[in-house]
């Protein structure tokens, strides 16, 4: 379901470059097994969920963004073979965020799920000055605490929910946040 062969396909011609970006089904339970053979074959790769957490040990050295957020969604094979973890998934949701009317500060945010894109999302809202406020399944705030929030001017699904092939599916009902004027 990934557009990113597609996106970088479209890099490299533009940058009238050479290369290949191909999709990588890996088992959780494989990773530190499977990594290291991956990262011989390539200079680098894009990594998602459930993985942004789990590569931060396999990384030498990490950019500022991914010390901050504790995730990684791209790994870079350096020169002397050592690993360097960015997270750039932060420059996509800034610009989402910009796209989507933004956020004032001390304006609420919801934010759906507790892990790797979910913190990068709270790094971002809150620079933007924003009242975040984690909803998970096991937080200290639930799905069913939800009412309390419906002040909220902002709703972003961190989750996988509503990812192929359950397109359209949404974790929260939104009748809950009547205030929200936008949903990323």
């Amino acid at each position: 379901h990934s557009l990113s062969p597609f996106i970088h396909r479209r890099l490299f011609a533009l940058q009238g470059r050479e290369g290949s970006y191909t999709l990588q089904d890996l088992e959780p339970s494989r990773l530190k097994e499977e990594l290291p053979a991956l990262l011989e074959q390539m200079a680098g790769l894009n990594v998602t969920i459930p993985y942004k957490r789990a590569v931060v040990p396999f990384c030498a050295a990490l950019s500022p963004m991914a010390k901050q957020t504790g995730s990684v969604n791209t790994l870079v094979r350096r020169a002397d073979g050592t690993l360097y973890g960015a997270n750039t998934d932060t420059d996509g949701f800034r610009l989402l965020l910009e796209r989507g009317g933004g956020i004032a500060p001390g304006e609420k945010a919801l934010v759906l799920g507790s892990g790797g894109a979910s913190q990068t999302v709270q790094a971002v809202l809150r620079a933007e000055g924003a009242e975040v406020v984690v909803i998970s399944r096991r937080g200290p705030v639930t799905y069913d605490m939800a009412e309390q929030h419906a002040d909220a001017r902002l709703v972003v699904n961190a989750t996988p929910v509503g990812m192929y092939p359950e397109n359209g599916i949404s974790p929260l009902d939104l009748r809950r946040v009547p205030q929200c004027r936008c949903v990323l």
